[in-house]
C-alpha cells in the first residue's frame, strides 16, 4: 500500500465504499465542515454551567464579605448574581432541557455569561481579580459545540470585555489604593496572559471536539459498511438455499417438458416444449454456479485456509495491467496449519490494502502469510515510492488524505481518507494488531498480526 512521497495519502476505501456508495461520496456521511458546523449545545448544558459559575461567584463574594471582611460593592455584586440566578431558573423551567439550541441562541446565552462574569469582575478589581478566569468556561463550551463564526464572535466579545475592565474597574476589595496605582505594565501583562490562555484553551478544545466528531462520523461509516457486507454475506447464503430448493421443481419441469415434446400433436407445441426444456436447463446451470459458493451457514464455507484467504483478497485485482501479484504462505516447521474463520471484515479490509498497494506499486505486490504455534500474521508489501513521513505518523486516523482527485491512481479512485481507518478498525475488532511502515529499500508495508485463538476456526 504505497503512498506517494509528495504527501498525498492516496488512501483506498475498503469494501468498495467510494465506488458503491454514491451518497457517502457526495458527503451524506463524509466529513464536512457543515456537519460539525451545526450547533450541538443543549439548553441543559448551558443552565448547568451557569449554575456552577454562579455558585463560584456567590461563594467568592460571601468569603470576601463575611469571612475576610473586605470592603467592596457587595450589594451590587449579590444583586447581579441573584438576577442571573433568576434568569437561569426561568430558562431552565421554560425550556425542555434536551432541546438543542440554535447557534445564534446559544451564542447569546454564552455571551450573557461572558459579560456577566466580566461585569462582576469590574466591580471587584477588574483585571487583578483572580476569579476572572471564570470567563473561560463559556468560551470553551462555545468552541466545543458551536460553529466557527459564533465562536469567533464570542472570543472577540471576551477580548473586548477584558480590555475594558483592564482600565476601567473598581479596585480589588481590600486593596490599599485605586486601580490607577497598579502599574500599567502589570495590567497589560495580565491582559496578555489571559488572552493567550483563552486563545490556546479555546483552540485546543475546538480541535479536540472536531477530532472527536470526525472519529464518531468515521465509525458510523465503518458500522454501515460492515452491516452492508454482512447483509451481502447473508444474501449469498439465501441464494445457495434457494438454489437447493429450486432444484427439484426444475427437474420436474424438465421431465414434463420432455413428455410434452414426445407426445406433441403439432410442430408448434414440440417447439414450445423444446424451448421450455432449454430454459429449465439454463436455470439449473445458473443455480449450479450459485451453489459453488455456499452460504454463510455452511460449516465448510465458514472456514478457509490462509492460502484461500490470500487468493480471495488478491483475485479482484489480478486484471490490473503492469502489476504482478503474488501470494505466499509460510509457517513454523512444528506448527499445525491453521484453518481460519471466514469473516467479511477481514477479507475486505485486507483486500482494500491490496487495492491501495496495486494503485501505487511500480511492478509488484507481494502478499504473505506466516503462522506459528501462537500467532498468524499477514503482510502486504509493494515496490512503490512508499509512504510520505508526514502521512506515516498519522496513518490509520480518519480523513488522513491530501489527494482530492484520482491522479496517480491506476483505478481512478477518489478517496475520502477513510479507507485505512475503516480497515484498521475492522481488523482491530477481530483482535488484530495493525502497523504501517516503509519497506527497504523502497515501498510500503502493512502488517497484521492475530493471536491464533482470535481468528482460527474451531473446526481447524
Amino acid at each position: 500500500m504505497a503512498l506517494k512521497n509528495d504527501g498525498s495519502a492516496g488512501l483506498k476505501d475498503p469494501l468498495g465504499l467510494d465506488r458503491q456508495s454514491t451518497a457517502l461520496l457526495q458527503g451524506e456521511l463524509a466529513w464536512d465542515e457543515a456537519v460539525l458546523g451545526q450547533g450541538r449545545l443543549r439548553i441543559r448544558t448551558v443552565v448547568t454551567l451557569r449554575w456552577m459559575l454562579l455558585g463560584c461567584e456567590a461563594a467568592a463574594l460571601t468569603l470576601g464579605a463575611l469571612v475576610f471582611s473586605l470592603p467592596g460593592p457587595y450589594a451590587i455584586g449579590f444583586g447581579l448574581v441573584g438576577l442571573a440566578a433568576w434568569i437561569n431558573l426561568l430558562v431552565g423551567v421554560a425550556t425542555p432541557g434536551q432541546r438543542l439550541l440554535h447557534p445564534a441562541e446559544a451564542a447569546l446565552q454564552l455571551g450573557f455569561d461572558i459579560l456577566r462574569v466580566a461585569g462582576l469582575a469590574a466591580l471587584t478589581g477588574g483585571i487583578t481579580n483572580p476569579f476572572l478566569v471564570l470567563i473561560l468556561p463559556p468560551l470553551a463550551l462555545a468552541a466545543a459545540t458551536l460553529p466557527l463564526r459564533p465562536t469567533l464572535a464570542l472570543g472577540a466579545l471576551a477580548t473586548l470585555a477584558l480590555a475594558v475592565i483592564s482600565f476601567a474597574a473598581y479596585p480589588l476589595p481590600g486593596a490599599a489604593g485605586p486601580l490607577a496605582d497598579v502599574p500599567l505594565g502589570f495590567r497589560l501583562a495580565t491582559l496578555a496572559a489571559l488572552l493567550l490562555a483563552l486563545g490556546i484553551a479555546t483552540a485546543f478544545v475546538r480541535e479536540a471536539a472536531q477530532e472527536t466528531a470526525r472519529r464518531a462520523l468515521a465509525l458510523d461509516v465503518t458500522q454501515a459498511v460492515l452491516a452492508r457486507e454482512r447483509r451481502l454475506s447473508a444474501l449469498g447464503g439465501l441464494a445457495a438455499s434457494a438454489a437447493h430448493e429450486l432444484g427439484t421443481p426444475l427437474a420436474t419441469i424438465a421431465i414434463v417438458a420432455k413428455e410434452m415434446a414426445r407426445e406433441a400433436p403439432t410442430p408448434q407445441v414440440r417447439e414450445d416444449a423444446d424451448l421450455l426444456m432449454a430454459q429449465a436447463q439454463r436455470c439449473r446451470e445458473i443455480l449450479a454456479r450459485l451453489t459453488q459458493t455456499p452460504g454463510a451457514s455452511d460449516e465448510v464455507h465458514e472456514r478457509m485456509s490462509l492460502l484461500q484467504l490470500l487468493q480471495e483478497v488478491i483475485e479482484p485485482h489480478r486484471d490490473v495491467k503492469g502489476v504482478r501479484l503474488e501470494a505466499i504462505v509460510t509457517g513454523a516447521p512444528d506448527a499445525r496449519k491453521p484453518g481460519i474463520m471466514r469473516m467479511p471484515e477481514v477479507i475486505h479490509a485486507i483486500s482494500s490494502f491490496v487495492e491501495n498497494a496495486v494503485d501505487f506499486a511500480t511492478s509488484e505486490v507481494l502478499v504473505t502469510a506466516r503462522f506459528d504455534a501462537e500467532t498468524i500474521s499477514l503482510e502486504v508489501r509493494d515496490d512503490g515510492p512508499g509512504i510520505a513521513p508526514e502521512i506515516l505518523a498519522r496513518l490509520g486516523e480518519p480523513y488522513v488524505t491530501s489527494r482530492p482527485g484520482a491522479e496517480g491512481s491506476r483505478t481512478g479512485h477518489v478517496g475520502m481518507g477513510l479507507g485505512f481507518f475503516i480497515s484498521k478498525t475492522l481488523l482491530e475488532r477481530t483482535g488484530a494488531r495493525v502497523t504501517f511502515q516503509n519497506g527497504r529499500p523502497r515501498g510500503a508495508v502493512v502488517s497484521v498480526r492475530w493471536p491464533r485463538t482470535r481468528i482460527e476456526s474451531a473446526h481447524g
